[in-house]
């Protein structure tokens, strides 16, 4: 299934519901990500919600009688992609969230798709440079500065939490032109190399993390707040919302199920207002208005549209949902 073989007009009630349910379940899961660091450290975070995903994709896969990759070639691309779309950027959206509030995470979640479009270009060369998408670049640039608020001097957690949530948005830069360039034409369904890609992410986390923060506390330590948030970032925010997100691009095409990059952090937002009681400064969703338009802009979502494929915030096979 390709953007240009899908459809992008369907009645609004055949995936309205599962489109902003997408949009709640991703943009819900920085709450969890807040909820969660305050007990685990970051990478063991990452483990149980990458394993927790890992074994609700093969459980989907199992009931679709569908299999994992049998190529060693695609198994070691998985490598990267696993790293770049999973480990290291989880690890860090949870580091962040030790610092910053999860509102703020979620803004920075939406740079994904700017930061995706010049690495395509310069390093992995599967998209081309127009002017339409260079005065969005510009324009993403000039929001990120405005939510950063580099007026009021560099320097302190609450800088470097965001640096290190801008970071993650980075990893997904590099996975997801990876993988489009290596991995994207095989004929492995996009459900059998998204539960490979987390299974090679748990091994990978099991390794690392109690080298880095010593052995993973037993489950049955931590509170029931934390329990369930590490459900919903594997179970949910991983293996639900993938499912979901494919039946988007197929009912709705890729143009339309793309634009859910644009509700993440409205959700993000208001989850943290509402449940956490988190405030920004004024100049943050300002910023993040100024973000989206450079999406909005260089995606071509503004104006003529043409089919695409879906960008970062909405591909899960390179970037599994959650965030």
């Amino acid at each position: 299934m390709t953007a240009d073989t899908t459809p992008d007009r369907a009645p609004l009630r055949s995936w309205l519901p599962g489109f902003v349910a997408l949009g709640m379940i991703w943009g819900s899961s920085f709450l969890f990500i807040k909820v969660g660091v305050a007990e685990l450290h970051p990478l063991h975070l990452t483990l149980y919600r990458v394993a927790t995903g890992a074994v609700t994709l093969l459980v989907v896969l199992a009931v679709l009688r569908d299999r994992l990759p049998r190529e060693p070639r695609v198994w070691a691309h998985l490598v990267v992609v696993a790293a770049f779309g999973v480990a290291l950027p989880f690890t860090l959206f949870g580091f962040g969230e030790q610092r910053v509030e999860s509102m703020l995470a979620g803004i920075w979640n939406a740079t994904t798709p700017l930061i995706v479009l010049p690495l395509a270009v310069l390093v992995f060369r599967t998209e081309r440079l127009t002017v339409r998408r260079a005065i969005g670049l510009g324009l993403g640039f000039a929001g990120v500065l405005v939510v950063l608020g580099v007026w009021e001097g560099v320097g302190g957690a609450h800088f470097t939490g965001q640096l290190m949530c801008l970071g993650a948005a980075a990893c997904y830069g590099v996975a997801i032109p990876y993988q489009k360039k290596f991995i994207a034409g095989s004929s492995y369904s996009g459900l059998s190399l998204s539960a490979a890609q987390l299974l090679v992410a748990t091994a990978q986390l099991a390794l690392v993390a109690p080298l880095v923060a010593g052995a993973p506390p037993v489950p049955t330590g931590l509170s029931a707040k934390v329990v369930a948030s590490v459900l919903a970032l594997g179970a949910l925010g991983t293996g639900l919302a993938f499912v979901i997100n494919l039946r988007n691009i197929r009912v709705a095409g890729a143009s339309t199920a793309s634009t859910v990059t644009y509700l993440i952090p409205v959700f993000a937002v208001l989850v943290g207002a509402v449940v956490l009681g988190e405030r920004m400064n004024w100049h943050q969703p300002v910023g993040a208005l100024v973000v989206l338009l450079g999406v909005a802009v260089a995606q071509g979502m503004l104006g003529r549209r043409r089919p695409a494929s879906v960008p970062a915030a909405a591909t899960r096979p390179a970037v599994p949902a959650g965030r």
